[in-house]
């Protein structure tokens, strides 16, 4: 099973290659960071 955390990291991944540079590369920076956070804290 995938875990929430994977999704996040992915979802934040893709934002990072939306043609729309200040908001996706924001966006996708702070999913990355919590889906990184999901991972270490709450081991999702």
């Amino acid at each position: 099973m995938v875990r929430v955390s994977t999704i996040v990291i992915l979802a934040g991944i893709v934002l990072l290659f939306i043609p729309i540079p200040p908001v996706a590369t924001i966006l996708g920076i702070l999913v990355i960071l919590l889906g990184v956070a999901l991972r270490l804290l709450a081991g999702l």
